[in-house]
């Protein structure tokens, strides 16, 4: 009778345990913790820049008043879109700039000792590039080339820089670009072909970042 009486005790217990086991958790869930988002320059972005610049004006007339390369302030201003793919990043960047530097002189076109017009180079410019460049976490290293031009000229720039985002929309950069560009309306003997070189610093805003 002992026996029996101590076989149904365990069975109850055994019972009682497995009920246990299937009743839900009274405990509280562990917290779910985000995963930071990673970096990427992908999106659009607008921005200022500013910086100096300098003209090598290839003008071949006699009778040139200035013929020293001249230099001084550049700003403007951009707008480009970035597109991230692993670290390469890829993209296109238009600008506009004010550039108040180039050669600036007086013609004698009659060839008789007077001069007879006043020249002065054009006071703004524009690009349209491509980007290309390799990330590495929030600085960018990149190459930079395309279409360049002013009042009636149009040519080509090429260039590089580098840029680093120190917050999540605001970046800035340091990039060079070498300019050259052919006046349409060339004056007969002489070449409008214009080149020069810029270096300035940018700060960028970023859209649809995190």
């Amino acid at each position: 009778m002992k026996k029996i009486l101590l076989s149904s005790v365990a069975l109850l217990g055994l019972a009682t345990g497995a009920v246990a086991a299937d009743l839900p958790s009274r405990r509280a869930p562990a917290p779910i913790i985000a995963a930071a988002p990673l970096f990427t320059w992908t999106g659009f972005y607008v921005g200022v820049n500013a910086g100096y610049g300098w003209s090598n004006d290839d003008f071949d007339a006699v009778d040139l008043a200035d013929e020293d390369d001249d230099g001084g302030f550049v700003g403007g201003a951009q707008v480009g879109y970035n597109y991230q793919i692993g670290s390469f990043v890829v993209g296109l960047e238009g600008d506009i700039q004010y550039a108040d530097f180039g050669a600036d002189g007086t013609f004698d076109f009659d060839g008789d000792g007077v001069f007879d017009d006043d020249f002065d180079s054009s006071d703004w410019f524009g690009t349209v590039r491509a980007r290309a460049g390799v990330a590495f976490d929030r600085a960018l290293i990149y190459a930079t080339g395309g279409f360049a031009f002013a009042d009636d000229a149009n040519g080509w720039t090429v260039g590089g820089g580098v840029e680093y985002a120190f917050t999540n929309n605001l970046s800035a950069k340091i990039e060079g670009l070498y300019v050259n560009l052919d006046n349409d309306d060339d004056f007969p003997g002489f070449d409008g072909e214009t080149d020069f070189g810029v270096v300035r610093a940018g700060l960028n805003f970023r859209f649809g970042t995190y």
